[in-house]
């Protein structure tokens, strides 16, 4: 029997009792560590995955117990690499049914380069990367780091059931879009994890580069005009795990934007509309919280921009304008 399709869901929506209490304080060398791990085992697939636009071939997926490459093209076979955090294993498995694991604690960097290389080796899947972390000041050669080393399992698993929670509301947010759209993605550069709705429309080529990446690279992901939506956990210097929103190019007015909720504010350094993550996990319906948010922003993005927003987005998505009186509550 034939049904419609459901725009909400009976009992889709979490609880503040969902969202994890993550203050980087409590586990930043962890996280500077588990960075670098993801940026080794993310080379990986830039290795050997085909160019998809706006790099969208080298991110990773946050699943059910982890975060995973997907499927990796080598030859006549495939290959997978996936961070499990509730049993804290990786786990390199082929689609001839081979598998290799690695227990996951204290361990430097080098050390994780080293066995990672030596089990993709073992399984006849030789790869050779950069061994240069990207967009990360002063960065060391994976090989000779031995400064990065903890592993708090108690933290980088808080920090997966975080992302569970956003990626869960950034795909409905993303479903709101008729237009291209990014997936729900974890850059393990940044080490955030973004969805970012585009315009159509080419943007102007930009301007500037990240430590140890090339300004083409940064002018591939932004050849078009986007507004990108994201969270990262506060690493790189900002401090405290966060939401943020941008538009490129930014358009006249977008600073000065009123957006909801009242947490929010405008970071000039940044370029980026905040949003304090702790704000999102202890209100009364997160969800609707972080909700206001991506829309609100998004919003005065399309709007001051002069986006087709007709076009763009799916009717009765909780779309409005601006020009009617402010974002989507």
């Amino acid at each position: 029997m034939a049904h419609p399709p459901a725009l909400s869901i009976p009992n889709d929506r979490s609880t503040p009792a969902d969202w994890p209490d993550l203050p980087l304080a409590g586990w930043a060398d962890t996280c500077a560590a588990l960075h670098l791990w993801t940026q080794v085992v993310g080379k990986i697939r830039l290795a050997h995955a085909p160019m998809v636009n706006h790099w969208w071939q080298v991110p990773l997926y946050v699943t059910c117990r982890g975060l995973t490459t997907s499927p990796i093209p080598h030859g006549g076979r495939s290959f997978q690499i996936d961070f499990d955090f509730i049993d804290h294993i990786l786990t390199i498995e082929t689609s001839a049914g081979e598998i290799e694991t690695i227990a996951l604690g204290p361990r430097s960097v080098a050390d994780f380069y080293t066995e990672v290389m030596g089990r993709l080796a073992a399984l006849g899947l030789e790869t050779r990367i950069w061994t240069m972390p990207v967009e990360i000041p002063d960065a060391i050669p994976f090989e000779q780091d031995r400064a990065h080393a903890a592993y708090d399992r108690d933290a980088v698993t808080r920090f997966w059931r975080a992302l569970v929670q956003v990626e869960r509301v950034f795909t409905r947010f993303r479903g709101e879009f008729l237009g291209k759209v990014s997936p729900v993605h974890f850059f393990w550069g940044s080490f955030d994890l973004a969805v970012t709705r585009f315009s159509g429309r080419p943007a102007p080529r930009l301007a500037g580069a990240s430590p140890n990446l090339g300004a083409w690279v940064m002018q591939e992901a932004y050849s078009h005009e986007v507004s990108s939506v994201g969270f990262w956990p506060g690493n790189g210097g900002f401090g405290k795990p966060a939401f943020y929103s941008y538009a490129y190019p930014e358009p006249p007015g977008f600073a000065a934007a009123p957006i909801l909720p009242q947490a929010t504010y405008y970071d000039p350094d940044l370029g980026q509309h905040i949003l304090p993550y702790d704000a999102v996990r202890q209100a009364r319906s997160p969800d609707e919280e972080l909700m206001r948010y991506l829309r609100g922003t998004y919003e005065a993005a399309a709007d001051l921009g002069q986006w087709d927003r007709a076009a763009l987005e799916r009717v009765g998505a909780g779309r409005t304008s601006l020009r009617d009186g402010g974002p989507a509550s």
